[in-house]
């Protein structure tokens, strides 16, 4: 059965409620028109026998008093106050009258006697409406004398009768809908409780943080009653719980294993790459008539070398974000990390356009100095190689309420393709969807940045199209108490930095510093 679209948004309870209302309903309206059409027949029924009766001890006045046709048979004795009598000889009504309790003669209009006149014997009764007297059922009989006898009796007392039985039918049948309703929805309900409890139940798991960390589902429907369906559908829910906790089990010890290699196999490559690049650095110095090819080569090992061991710095701390160990949280000057990652980042590209904005007091934040440098360098890093050259990149720091700090990222480029975007944080993606070498890049700046970001409390937020990119950095800003507790703020040294008037003498200063070829 399909419900209507406004019964499909009603609960399952409700639902249920209303259609046991509606077959009860349905019932109770069939049985009412069932007993209505009973009664009404055995009334018929009833009015055909006294019609019957009527007409043989009403004949006999009716022949006697056709002398004065509108006093005829008035008060007959035996005959059913309303009684009305009629007798037609040649066409002509000659007698006509109703029964009274008293002698005052009821008046039979001209119209009545019309109608009187076009009634035929045809062995059964009929029903005529009298514009004066009313609605009667009559009998019309043939007499002795080739007339023409009529015997009627009201339909008000039959009418009176079904409109009293139907009035008690729909208040009796009102209460029993009224009464089987409530009862049928708390049946309802007390069937459904269990549904609730799974319900419950998968309420509750689905809140647990099955996404990381050792996961137990702890959580089962309780109260499995195998008989029922309800029960069945309690039991198959405990079922698939035991089985997606074994599989997240597994996948957690996977995860584990998975984990604990790439940081045991980036400690044990941290040695080699050590050696090689020494040995690299010790080759060049000692050995000046080397061939230019063998120096380059030696160049490109170093370089190469580098790069792995980079990698696997990021790598080792990637692992130590994904088991949770948490950073160092100290107050950290934001606004310091920020100049000095502008100023390298002129440094390293001097054709792109880099602005700063800084507020006029040092912007404090929680975190771990080197990491939260670390998250600075490589959103800008990432502005400056997968963007051309010309590009503005602008950074700006604010704090909008006295809990966050945000450090905005904005650039001109290219932007981020739409697919990536949803992904665009996780490990080993790259904007070209390819491992060449076009861009230096192993994919996982953005992997850090929004590591470190939520390990020091904050949170990473990325809006990208074509010729617009913004990153926001939330970081959680230290109370004062905080902020006295651990002495030093961590950060740059302002004193050792003024490198190509990024000083920090005023706001006005700093941002125009940071303007080269503009």
């Amino acid at each position: 059965m399909r419900f209507p679209l406004w019964q499909q948004r009603k609960s399952l309870r409700v639902r249920l409620t209303l259609l046991l209302a509606s077959m009860l309903l349905m019932a109770c309206a069939a049985v009412g028109v069932a007993t209505t059409l009973a009664l009404r027949n055995y009334l018929v029924h009833r009015f055909e026998q006294q019609l019957a009766l009527a007409g043989g001890r009403y004949e006999g006045a009716l022949e006697g008093n056709d002398r004065d046709g509108d006093n005829a048979a008035t008060t007959t004795v035996g005959q059913a106050v309303g009684t009305l009598g009629a007798r037609i000889v040649g066409g002509k009504l000659t007698a006509v009258g109703v029964i009274t309790a008293s002698d005052v003669p009821v008046p039979v209009s001209v119209p009545d006697r019309r109608i009187l006149l076009g009634i035929r014997p045809s062995g059964h009764s009929e029903v005529v409406q009298l514009p004066t007297l009313g609605r009667y059922r009559v009998l019309a009989s043939a007499g002795d004398d080739n007339d023409t006898l009529i015997i009627g009796l009201p339909e008000r007392s039959l009418d009176g009768t079904m409109h009293h039985t139907m009035l008690a039918e729909v208040i009796a049948f009102l209460a029993v809908l009224a009464t089987m309703t409530t009862l049928g929805a708390l049946a309802v309900r007390r069937s459904l409780r269990p549904l609730e409890r799974v319900a419950a139940t998968a309420l509750r798991v689905s809140e647990l943080p099955l996404g990381s960390g050792d996961v137990r589902l702890a959580e089962r429907v309780p109260d499995v009653e195998q008989h029922t369906e309800v029960g069945q559908v309690s039991a198959a829910m405990n079922h698939m719980l035991e089985r997606v906790e074994g599989a997240l089990i597994e996948r957690q010890r996977s995860e584990r294993r998975l984990r604990q290699f790439v940081a045991d196999a980036s400690h044990e490559l941290r040695t080699p790459l050590s050696v090689v690049r020494s040995h690299s650095e010790l080759l060049q110095r000692i050995n000046s008539d080397l061939p230019d090819q063998v120096r380059q080569s030696l160049r490109r090992i170093d370089a190469e070398a580098g790069r792995m061991s980079s990698l696997v710095d990021d790598l080792l701390l990637l692992a130590r974000l994904d088991a949770g160990l948490p950073l160092e949280r100290r107050p950290v000057d934001l606004s310091l990390l920020a100049v000095d990652a502008v100023t390298d980042a002129r440094v390293a590209s001097p054709e792109h356009r880099w602005q700063l904005e800084l507020p006029e007091e040092p912007v404090t934040v929680l975190g771990d100095a080197h990491r939260l440098h670390q998250v600075v360098a490589n959103l800008l890093g990432n502005a400056r190689i997968h963007t051309p050259a010309g590009t503005v990149v602008s950074v700006r720091i604010s704090v909008p309420d006295g809990e966050f700090a945000v450090l905005t990222v904005h650039d001109t480029g290219p932007g981020i393709p739409a697919r990536l975007l949803p992904r665009v944080a996780d490990r080993f993606v790259r904007g070209d969807g390819a491992r060449s070498r076009s861009i230096p890049s192993t994919g996982l700046g953005l992997s850090i940045v929004a590591g470190v970001v939520a390990a020091s409390g904050g949170s990473l937020d990325i809006d990208s199209r074509p010729g617009s990119t913004t990153i926001n950095v939330r970081l959680p800003v230290p109370d004062d108490s905080q902020q006295a507790a651990t002495g030093k703020i961590g950060g740059a040294d302002p004193a050792a930095f003024d490198p190509s008037g990024l000083g920090r003498p005023d706001s006005a200063e700093r941002t125009a510093g940071c303007q080269p070829g503009s």
